[in-house]
């Protein structure tokens, strides 16, 4: 019996939508879960490197393409110089699109390392898969240790649109645990327009708002079926947000679940972002992209810099995130 076909209690969040708890588990509910350390390097970004890295937009020519393959290289090496230093490679990972990172992929794979490759199209407020029907025969072909996927969820957004998504993801979860293979849930919850003009600043959604929005966006998956082996989510300010998130995360034979903190930010905001995550038990690791490698890439696309020096770089970056995380990680006394 899959988790679609359980019986479920209805009950309302404080924004008046109906979340669908499931009453018990199937097998697969049970079993999924991933709990091991896991360091990711992000940087499956593809819309966004064209436009914000080069300035390109539309359709890339092939020299463009094969600038931004080598752009992904300069990272991957980075990554592995990391590793090379004392990174323990047990917990290193990479995240890699396919169009732009298929080498990487396969070079990962037989190195050794976890790899994570994103399913979702990008740059869209709505998910969809990058493949269409054919995510499950490209999932096959590069068989990541994760398959990953960025939405763009708030239980205050359109509830069709929210169905949309929720149907999609159940089809993609359910794929993957039939298949024995990883999920990785990137959840993003923006607010809404109208919120963003009421508060002023932007930032403050951050601390007042988003805790309690990811948490109910998170209940609202669960129960509509999408059951992910880890959930990425924004930095949380409060280390008791974080036990929440962990709670309902691991809830109803969810044991094995873990949360991963998504570093954004100048290096102070995401070391602060580490330490406060590491200290929870369930919080497994993270994943700092842009902090990790976009400066020293730019210096690199400008010509500033030797490629020798921004792969040290970013393997030097990559590798303090590491040990900012495993010094402060939770000891068995704290769980």
């Amino acid at each position: 019996m899959s988790t679609t076909d359980l019986a479920v209690t209805r009950t309302r969040n404080r924004c008046g939508a109906v979340i669908a708890t499931p009453r018990c588990h199937s097998k697969t509910a049970m079993t999924i879960g991933f709990d091991q350390p896991l360091y990711v390097l992000p940087f499956d970004h593809r819309s966004s490197f064209a436009s914000e890295l080069f300035g390109w937009n539309g359709t890339l020519e092939p020299e463009q393409v094969a600038r931004i393959v080598a752009a992904k290289q300069v990272i991957y090496e980075g990554f592995k110089a990391a590793i090379a230093g004392g990174v323990s490679k047990q917990r290193a990972g990479i995240l890699v699109d396919e169009q732009f990172g298929a080498g990487l992929l396969r070079d990962a794979e037989r190195n050794g390392y976890l790899t994570v490759c994103p399913v979702e199209k990008s740059g869209q407020d709505e998910f969809d898969f990058e493949y269409g029907d054919d995510f499950a025969w490209h999932i096959e072909e590069f068989a990541p240790t994760f398959c990953k996927v960025l939405v763009r969820y708030s239980p205050e957004a359109d509830r069709t649109m929210n169905q949309r998504q929720a149907d999609r993801l159940r089809r993609l979860s359910d794929f993957l645990h039939r298949e024995g293979r990883k999920f990785m849930f990137e959840l993003l919850v923006p607010a809404a327009r109208t919120e963003r003009e009421k508060l002023g600043e932007a930032n403050v959604f951050d601390p007042r708002r988003r805790p309690e929005r990811t948490l109910l966006a998170l209940l609202e998956l669960q129960g509509a079926g999408v059951e992910p082996d880890v959930w990425q989510v924004e930095g949380l300010d409060r280390r008791e947000d974080c036990a929440r998130l962990v709670a309902a995360a691991r809830r109803g034979g969810r044991g094995r679940v873990g949360c991963i903190i998504r570093g954004q930010g100048g290096d102070a905001v995401v070391e602060r972002s580490l330490v406060l995550s590491a200290g929870v038990p369930g919080f497994i690791g993270f994943a700092v992209g842009r902090p990790t490698f976009w400066e020293p890439l730019t210096r690199w696309r400008d010509g500033r810099e030797s490629r020798a020096i921004v792969v040290a770089e970013i393997a030097r970056r990559y590798a303090r995130w590491c040990k900012v995380f495993s010094d402060s990680a939770a000891g068995p006394s704290a769980s």
